[in-house]
């Protein structure tokens, strides 16, 4: 029953496209039915996100995409920089355990869930704290699919402006995929573009945390690997430079692949979760993010 229902509800979302409404539809298909850990597997969604990307990248022009990254990738590498020690003085003004102020920092700097995961093991961090910091995280992606692109509308963003600063100020890339998507094509494009130039920061962060901890040295963080496939799926569009149509087809089918990652996303909210969310932890996440839209914003305006 559980699981015609989750199709039923990922074939309806899917038609009607909406980023917002497939994320909400199943944070409600897990609460309501209560789904078991892993009924959706967290790789499917995963998989959804990175298929639907990398099809979108097939759609960018290199040309277009060098022009971007060149602009906005020295404001992202600061930003990664400042929101990094800001993150971790506030840890210590909190007084909350450096592992969760490394996970919540290293999230909300670069890559949301991506980046806690990725080094969860090279700090050792305790299963409750990689699971607190991901609740955290999916909360704050959520209302960012909701209120950014109507706080971008309102101010009169443009195309561009939106896509560079939903891909600073958003944690997750399949949120930002799907602020992005509620804005515009366009705004899709610059904003997928520029987190997994963002994303890349964490190969780094992985090097340094493996020399800080080096008792964590047979741990195996993965790499993005599939942002280097979307570089290449960038490069390989632009030369066999499709026709309008099959461009309107890749997109219509990326859509399609980022709308379901989105429900499967939302389909792994834990009730579980959030009840272990306390103040302190949560209090340094919501100053650290408020801090991260007004600092991104300001650097989107220096341009």
């Amino acid at each position: 029953m559980k699981l015609y229902t989750g199709i039923l509800l990922a074939f309806l979302v899917i038609l009607i496209g909406s980023p917002l409404l497939a994320l909400v539809t199943g944070m409600a298909f897990a609460l309501i039915f209560k789904l078991p850990d892993n009924f959706i597997s967290k790789s499917i969604g995963t998989k959804f996100l990175q298929v639907g990307v990398v099809i979108l990248g097939l759609t960018i022009s290199a040309s277009s995409a060098l022009k971007i990254t060149a602009i906005y990738f020295p404001y992202i590498t600061i930003f990664v920089l400042v929101v990094f020690l800001a993150g971790l003085l506030l840890g210590k003004i909190f007084n909350i355990d450096k592992r969760l102020a490394l996970l919540i920092t290293s999230g909300t700097a670069i890559c949301g869930a991506t980046a806690m995961a990725a080094i969860s093991p090279l700090i050792k961090a305790k299963p409750r704290e990689l699971l607190v910091s991901m609740a955290i995280i999916f909360s704050f992606n959520a209302l960012a699919i909701a209120l950014f692109p109507l706080i971008g509308n309102s101010i009169g963003m443009t195309d561009v402006s939106f896509g560079a600063w939903a891909a600073m100020a958003i944690h997750d890339t399949s949120s930002v995929v799907g602020a992005a998507m509620a804005f515009s094509g366009d705004a899709l494009e610059t904003a997928t573009t520029l987190k997994l130039g963002r994303t890349i920061w964490l190969i780094p962060l992985i090097i340094i945390l493996g020399i800080f901890y080096k008792d964590a040295k047979n741990a195996k963080p993965k790499f993005p690997m599939f942002v280097f496939i979307f570089i290449l799926a960038i490069v390989l569009g632009t030369v066999l430079n499709f026709e309008e149509q099959t461009l309107l087809a890749l997109d219509s089918i990326s859509q399609i692949f980022l709308v379901a990652a989105l429900f499967c996303i939302g389909a792994q909210i834990s009730l579980e979760a959030i009840k272990q969310i306390d103040m302190r932890t949560f209090s340094v996440a919501f100053v650290l993010w408020t801090f991260t839209l007004i600092f991104s914003y300001s650097l989107i305006n220096l341009f």
